[in-house]
């Protein structure tokens, strides 16, 4: 949200001045590094994180490792105890999709392509996600944390509800001035 203040607030005083040359390409130049930096920043926070998750479910390419099992179906593997062969391909390919779309996902939306369908999908990963922590991982109490508390060590609900409100800014507004969307949607996308 500061990105987008900023970008903003810079396009309309250094556009102040707007018969001027000058003042329409520092207007654009301020747009672009600021809405460069709101990418960065995404980039750098959510793409890392949800990609470093995924980096360890896997042992192949389509071979899910034992840990992606545990941390997508923690009862079920213990259920199970342990034993992975008695999980199906129910349990293979929702553990193969879900670790490609934590790669897929952040990517599509950092190069702000099929931006809105992307945070969609990410927002009901996270959804899952947190879901799966509290049944599936027992998470609660202080782990778990409330609302805006303010605890910095339960993240849980302030981190996600603001991941979960930043995608869903993506949904409904779709993708920036810098993006394979409007780059693609032509003139059509930019008058939206």
């Amino acid at each position: 949200m500061f990105w987008e203040l900023t970008s903003l607030s810079s396009f309309l005083l250094i556009s102040y001045k707007h018969e001027s040359y000058e003042s329409r390409l520092a207007a654009r130049i301020a747009l672009a590094v600021t809405g460069g930096g709101g990418l960065a920043l995404f980039a750098g926070v959510l793409l890392v994180y949800f990609w470093s998750s995924a980096s360890t479910k896997f042992d192949g390419v389509l071979t899910p490792s034992a840990g992606a099992y545990i941390q997508i179906f923690p009862r079920v593997v213990e259920a199970a105890g342990y034993d992975f062969s008695q999980l199906g391909l129910y349990h293979r390919l929702v553990v193969v999709a879900g670790t490609w779309a934590e790669f897929a996902l952040p990517l599509l939306i950092v190069l702000g392509l099929l931006t809105r369908l992307a945070a969609l999908g990410m927002i009901g990963f996270i959804a899952v996600q947190s879901l799966t922590d509290v049944v599936g991982h027992g998470v609660a109490g202080d782990d778990l944390g409330a609302w805006f508390d303010g605890a910095s060590g339960s993240l849980i609900l302030d981190q996600r509800a603001l991941w979960l409100v930043l995608l869903a800014v993506l949904v409904f507004k779709g993708a920036g001035p810098l993006s394979l969307d409007r780059l693609l949607g032509g003139r059509r996308g930019a008058q939206r």
